[in-house]
């Protein structure tokens, strides 16, 4: 049986970390990170306990080194840096943005390489093997939504990265289950909701304002590699004090905004254009407004509700 994270204590997780780096699996990648940085260990013990450990010789997809500044940054406005296989991708952000930067320097590694999926900017959520997409730009409200799904027996596949099967035969999605980014005022809203959310510190000051991650409960991260079939794509837009509104959207329309919210639509050709066309023809397609979690729960169970009986007919 493959140990986990939380088989190391603390100091081990810091110490491989400093050292020869510190692998684990999310979904079907393997990443290696290495980072003297105490924040980058605190979180990722806290998060990641539930994950797979690489072993020191396995092969990692992606390996990740966080520095801290040199020279004069050592001491004075102290710095995170980003090198991936010694390319950096990123400019030096403050020290204090250590943890974040290196969720995001995943999500980069994902976007930039794995073209062999169709990958859309969307989360998913799971239930009864079938796939719930929420592709939306920022601020729409798509991760809090996600976060407050998944803790009401929806079990999530991600939060920012959907990865769309290139096989004609087979348009399942492949999970990536990582934390869930959460900003703002919305870590609050789903403290209320869920008082036994376990959210990281949170990180101030940052381009995206206030940022944390959210821990996956650990039975989902155990069901990591089940994939899904796409069944319901709904493009969520947060509206303050309104009720919620489930309305039909035209699968044309629905094909358009999906291209504008893929990472390599252009890039995979006719393979892009088919595996998206694919994927929303199998789904019923929706716009949908919401300001209460606990209305977007009961409007979600009903179309799982409606999919079930018109299974038994």
């Amino acid at each position: 049986m493959t140990p986990l994270l939380s088989s190391l204590g603390q100091a081990e997780i810091a110490r491989r970390l400093a050292g020869p780096g510190l692998g684990l699996r999310s979904g079907r990648f393997g990443f290696r990170i290495r980072s003297p940085i105490e924040s980058i260990a605190a979180g990722m013990g806290l998060l990641y306990a539930d994950y797979p450990l690489l072993a020191e010789d396995e092969f990692a997809d992606f390996r990740l080194d966080l520095p801290t500044g040199t020279g004069l940054h050592r001491f004075w406005r102290p710095q995170v840096k980003v090198l991936h296989n010694n390319f950096r991708p990123f400019e030096p952000l403050p020290l204090a943005h250590a943890y974040p930067q290196m969720e995001w320097a995943m999500n980069w590694c994902i976007a930039g390489y794995a073209h062999d999926y169709l990958m859309l900017h969307a989360a998913v959520l799971e239930r009864d093997g079938l796939a719930l997409v929420l592709p939306a730009p920022p601020g729409s409200g798509k991760s809090t939504l996600c976060a407050g799904l998944l803790h009401r027996g929806w079990r999530l596949l991600t939060d920012e990265l959907a990865l769309v099967s290139l096989d004609e035969a087979d348009r399942r999605i492949t999970p990536l289950v990582r934390p869930v980014s959460i900003k703002n005022e919305s870590v609050e809203v789903l403290r209320r909701f869920e008082p036994a959310v376990v959210f990281n510190e949170v990180t101030h000051g940052t381009a995206k304002g206030s940022v944390t991650h959210m821990k996956v409960p650990a039975e989902q991260v155990r069901r990591m590699d089940e994939v899904a079939l796409p069944r319901w794509l709904v493009f969520p837009r947060y509206v303050p004090e309104a009720d919620p509104v489930l309305l039909p959207r035209s699968r044309a329309d629905s094909a358009i905004e999906l291209g504008r919210n893929s990472f390599n639509y252009p890039l995979l050709g006719r393979q892009g254009f088919e595996a998206l066309g694919d994927l929303v023809d199998a789904c019923h397609c929706y716009d949908f407004s919401y300001s209460r979690l606990d209305d977007a729960v009961e409007v979600f169970d009903g179309l799982v509700r409606a999919e079930r009986e018109g299974a038994t007919r």
